[in-house]
């Protein structure tokens, strides 16, 4: 299908589901979803919730506000306690499940209280060929997936978004902080909170798209390849090294790979993923 086709796909997704909770996080997807649902169905018969918990990135909250006021929606924070749970504390392999299907008890008990018949969220095409724990947890709860049931891909929901004149369009992705440590490193609201500060501090000096790994002690940054130049010279080097040391790191690094989606995946096998989807 053409990106057209998909799109009233999705439009028909919509009507067929009726009044929605749309799990928002003001990212590239969820974003795009919501537009689509409000311009489907009304403002009305819409509702957007967005996770505040510790795992959340902090900057996403009075962006994510600004969008759904500009789209005329009401937006719910949903206060989530993630580091409750000790199967996502310990951090294994199986994290994003424990922490979707927290999210998912969530949002539908929300959608029962307030009269919504479902809860949606913005898990794409791509997403279903990538490891995602978390996708098994959605799936479980039977919560609908719209825009890969429309087949739309990351590409096509930027795309889209341009059409729409979403100010989302080409903003990097910026999933959970906990995707930032180590599985087998235990997650902490400390943890948290030091990659949340670097990465806000390395957007301030003007760097796009990029991670702050949180290896106990060291700091590994990643950062697009043809910015590595600029943050290993002066004063940029002295000033990260002297920030991130402020927030508790011995060591600072950078990657020489550069930033990469799924980098926290790359040390499993596959027959480790295999058995942490089966744990699910």
């Amino acid at each position: 299908m053409n990106l057209k086709d998909k799109r009233e796909s999705l439009r028909h997704i919509f009507r067929d589901l009726g009044r929605v909770v749309v799990a928002f996080s003001g990212g590239v997807d969820s974003t795009c979803l919501l537009k689509v649902a409000v311009d489907t169905l009304g403002a009305d018969n819409v509702l957007a919730c967005i996770s505040a918990g510790a795992s959340e990135p902090s900057h996403q909250l009075e962006r994510a506000a600004a969008l759904a006021r500009d789209m005329g929606v009401e937006l719910q924070t949903v206060e989530t306690d993630e580091l409750d749970d000790p199967q996502f504390a310990s951090n294994q392999a199986d994290r994003c499940f424990h922490c979707k299907s927290h999210l998912c008890e969530t949002l539908l008990e929300i959608a029962r209280q307030r009269g919504f018949a479902h809860v949606v969220f913005g898990t794409n095409h791509d997403d279903l060929d990538d490891f995602r724990p978390g996708n098994r947890a959605i799936a479980s709860f039977g919560i609908r997936s719209p825009l890969a049931e429309a087949g739309l891909t990351k590409e096509d929901i930027r795309q889209l978004s341009r059409q729409l004149g979403l100010p989302t369009a080409d903003i990097p992705s910026s999933p959970c902080l906990a995707s930032r440590i180590p599985y087998g490193l235990e997650v902490t609201e400390k943890r948290l909170r030091q990659v949340d500060e670097a990465e806000a501090f390395l957007r301030e000096l003007g760097f796009v798209e990029l991670r702050v790994r949180h290896h106990d002690t060291v700091a590994r940054i990643e950062v697009r390849p043809d910015d590595i130049a600029r943050i290993t010279a002066e004063p940029v080097r002295a000033q990260v090294i002297e920030r991130l040391k402020s927030l508790g790191f011995k060591f600072v690094t950078v990657d020489l790979q550069g930033f990469r989606s799924g980098a926290l995946n790359e040390p499993l096998s596959e027959q480790a993923k295999q058995a942490a989807l089966e744990r699910t």
